[in-house]
């Protein structure tokens, strides 16, 4: 298989706006799923709401478009019912963590072997500009005009309290990295997080004095730090920096393991039961 065998090309030209991150996540995408010789008709790739929900236009393989927030409900129904699938949910960091946070944080307790994929650019992208779950303190928005008050998410530390099985992040400016990263998530039998911070230059940058999307590449090329690296900055250092590469996980059994003994024990008859405990 190659990344063009996943592509509807007859979709083409992308809707994204000049700039925008979207299509280099997408192209990642399609070529790890042709690294890992992934079937079409075995993969199913569900979205939300939101500039990256736009994504599933673009990818042939079986697609679910939801409702704002709710992909990874969608995507862990779909799961639950048939294990055997590849089953990626792609969103936005409105999508997953501001209006879909819930959500996530369940994906990752339940460990549910679903990829998520998040688009994240720091802004709602597609509705104006606003803030969102993601944006830093400080960061101008549209509902910002004077600096974001609020403290944003680490959606990689949120996911990995939570009980994700991998956690990751890369930027567009390291297409490589995330290619690889996305191998790695897809082939993981638990919950995985890709974050990926992704370019905004429209409204995220405009706001915050890096219009130019060259700019903005140049800007996540010297804000991203490996992590191993990271990890021996002092603290003065880190500031408007991050780490990017695996940045952690749990090595707990995932959802469909644990489901399938729920299911042999009610098949079993009365009087057996899973015995209880934490597996944490």
């Amino acid at each position: 298989m190659k990344a063009r065998d996943y592509l509807i090309e007859e979709a083409m030209p992308l809707f994204w706006c000049r700039g925008c991150g979207n299509g280099i996540i997408l192209h990642a995408l399609l070529r790890a799923l042709a690294r890992l010789g992934k079937s079409r008709e075995e993969t199913v790739v569900v979205t939300g709401i939101g500039c990256f929900g736009k994504a599933d236009d673009y990818i042939r393989t079986h697609s679910i478009h939801g409702t704002h927030g709710r992909a990874l409900a969608i995507a862990t129904g779909v799961k639950a019912v048939n294990p055997g699938l590849t089953v990626l949910a792609l969103m936005g960091d409105g999508d997953c963590a501001t209006i879909g946070g819930n959500h996530l944080i369940h994906a990752a307790r339940r460990n549910i072997g679903v990829t998520a994929v998040v688009a994240n650019n720091l802004n709602y992208g597609m509705t104006g500009g606003q803030f969102s779950a993601t944006t830093p303190q400080g960061a101008r928005s549209s509902t910002s005009s004077f600096g974001n008050p609020e403290s944003g998410f680490d959606l990689c530390r949120l996911a990995g309290a939570a009980g994700a099985a991998l956690v990751a992040r890369a930027t567009v400016y390291h297409a490589a990295l995330l290619e690889s990263l996305l191998v790695e998530a897809i082939s993981c039998p638990g919950f995985s997080l890709v974050e990926v911070m992704s370019s905004c230059p429209v409204y995220y940058g405009r706001y915050n004095g890096i219009p130019d999307p060259a700019a903005m590449m140049r800007w996540w090329q010297e804000s991203a730090v490996p992590a191993s690296r990271y990890a021996e900055l002092a603290p003065e250092e880190k500031q408007g920096r991050f780490p990017i590469g695996r940045l952690g996980g749990s090595d707990r059994p995932a959802f469909s393991e644990r489901y399938a003994r729920v299911q042999e024990a009610a098949q079993a008859g009365a009087g057996r039961w899973i015995q209880a405990g934490t597996d944490r």
